[in-house]
């Protein structure tokens, strides 16, 4: 209840959620002592795989016995998800403390709660001066509240697509004004650049950081992965070639953020990370809303013997690689959907193929999301869209036959309301 007053006060200190700029978090971070200044960080920017990038490098470095920080974003149950402090997360109490704190040393002036939240971060971080942060960048990056680090150790650059346009002006919705947004103000180390969605995403994001001294590694130039039929996949790059397991996480795509995950960690001069350690980690990467089955619980009960998987994807990039994952099972999947309401729903719905029914519904507690009902009559390319009011009566309307799966999609929040629900 204490943590939740807090909270309460930090979202109402700025008239806006969100105001892209960098002198508020500048000055209340001067005022905290520049904490940020000393931080060995790996900065994470892009469109998707962000958070499934910073699990793969959180697992292996533990096996390495490193201690790290993380700073993610959005949370999907509760906000303590996104300050994890020497590989834990912190308690309500502790995180408590640590906003009081910040909130007195900001001393009411204006501040967005992300902007806020951000400086707490980098506040509690500076305690821990020997541990790797890993650090999810917010809306674009170039004036995102996590973009005032000094230096860093890596900057990685996952795939880019369209997302977040309602914050560009209408005649720069473009993805090489994201690409520009998301790359042009990377900091010198290490650059390294995820499997994009085509060569022209690659070659823009090539000339946005071509100015940039970092070294660069791109997928596919100086590190790749092939999959094998035999129960393993293959990573390599200029140090060599590793056999790995086929790690737990479900999705083509999560292996090509643990192929960068490890490009990343092995193009750091100061980590000492063995193939051991690589083996070890990515068989125990603990990732949340991504493509997650929920295999117990009140919702998992409702299906019985069918798979129930939970997928916080919400932009057209993300349905497609999400798609390919779902096109790869022999079996009728059905899909419920919910959304907030400045997506692009019937691009994001229409990289769905081969899909044996559709049920909006709407998103508890999201004032910001679209109506189920109004996503219903809005999506124009699936016949025979059914409406229910609530998860729980979407899951109990689908006629569901022997090894058929139901996804619920489209929002982070959803799949956050989902898994508190069930």
């Amino acid at each position: 209840m204490k943590l939740q007053k807090i909270l309460n006060r930090l979202q109402k200190l700025h008239p806006k959620e969100i105001d892209l700029s960098l002198e508020r978090i500048k000055k209340l971070c001067k005022t905290l002592g520049n904490p940020q200044d000393n931080l060995k960080s790996i900065s994470v920017v892009g469109t998707n795989g962000k958070y499934s990038t910073i699990q793969v490098m959180f697992s292996i470095l533990k096996e390495a016995n490193s201690k790290c920080n993380i700073y993610t974003s959005p949370h999907i149950k509760r906000i303590n998800e996104r300050f994890i402090f020497n590989n834990e997360e912190l308690s309500d109490d502790d995180l408590s403390i640590l906003f009081e704190e910040i909130e007195e040393a900001n001393n009411n002036e204006p501040i967005t709660f992300f902007e806020i939240l951000s400086a707490a971060y980098f506040y509690k971080a500076s305690q821990y001066p020997d541990n790797i942060n890993l650090i999810e960048a917010g809306l674009f990056h170039r004036f995102d509240a996590t973009n005032i680090l000094k230096n860093n150790l890596a900057s990685i650059v996952t795939s880019i697509g369209l997302d977040h346009l309602d914050w560009l002006p209408e005649n720069e919705r473009t993805t090489k004004k994201i690409i520009f947004e998301k790359t042009s103000n990377l900091l010198n180390s290490n650059i390294i650049v995820a499997k994009q969605n085509s060569s022209q995403i690659v070659d823009e994001i090539k000339n946005s950081i071509a100015k940039n001294s970092s070294k660069k590694y791109y997928f596919n130039e100086n590190y790749n992965y092939s999959l094998n039929e035999n129960g393993f996949f293959f990573y390599e790059d200029k140090n060599g070639g590793i056999k790995l397991p086929i790690p737990k996480v479900k999705g083509q795509f999560q292996l090509e953020n643990i192929s960068t995950a490890i490009a990343t960690l092995r193009s750091i001069d100061q980590l000492e990370v063995s193939e051991q350690n690589i083996k070890d980690g990515i068989t125990k990467i603990k990732s949340i809303a991504r493509l997650q089955e929920i295999d117990s619980g009140k919702l998992k009960e409702l299906v019985k013997n069918n798979k129930l998987l939970v997928d916080g994807s919400h932009n057209p990039l993300g349905a497609k690689v999400l798609n390919e994952y779902l096109e790869s099972l022999n079996c009728n999947k059905h899909i419920i959907l919910g959304m907030m309401d400045n997506k692009d729903h019937n691009e994001y719905i229409s990289h769905f193929k081969n899909i044996s029914s559709l049920t909006t519904i709407d998103i508890p507690n999201q004032p910001n999301s679209i109506k189920g009902k109004v996503l219903k009559n809005k999506i124009n390319n699936f016949d025979n869209v059914k409406y229910k009011e609530s998860i729980i009566d979407a899951i109990k309307s689908i006629p569901v036959k022997e090894n058929d799966i139901i996804l619920i999609t489209g929002s982070l929040y959803l799949a956050g309301e989902v898994l508190n629900l069930n």
